[in-house]
């Protein structure tokens, strides 16, 4: 019912800036919730970010101040803004899509998973 596809990542030093996007299609995107994920290597898949159904945006607390999830509907695409990036936010950062109005910060919640697009901060 839903595909997604992130793009935006890249190569940035510390203290940089990057903005992910993640592109949906499908019929019934405004009635879903939006999350990013984030897996650095060896590492499980964490909660960074989530835009629930009305608007109202939550973060993990390693990201609050930095990062900013924004939607627009009209171009079905959810950003990420990431500002004062650091090697520690070096990760594959996925999109992923649920109609549950709650447990955004589960992974396990959610049906519908981007590729993944790569982010890595040198020091």
């Amino acid at each position: 019912q839903v595909q997604l596809v992130e793009s935006g990542g890249g190569l940035v030093q510390a203290g940089g800036s990057l903005r992910l996007s993640c592109a949906a299609s499908g019929r019934t995107f405004s009635s879903y919730a939006m999350g990013w994920f984030r897996q650095a290597p060896g590492k499980e898949r964490e909660f960074v970010a989530a835009m629930a159904l009305g608007g109202w945006p939550y973060y993990t607390d390693s990201v609050k101040g930095r990062f900013t999830i924004s939607r627009d509907s009209a171009k079905n695409t959810v950003y990420l803004q990431m500002n004062s990036l650091k090697p520690e936010d070096t990760a594959v950062y996925y999109c992923a899509a649920t109609q549950k109005g709650f447990g955004y910060r589960a992974p396990d919640q959610y049906d519908y998973w981007g590729q993944g697009t790569q982010v890595t901060v040198s020091s």
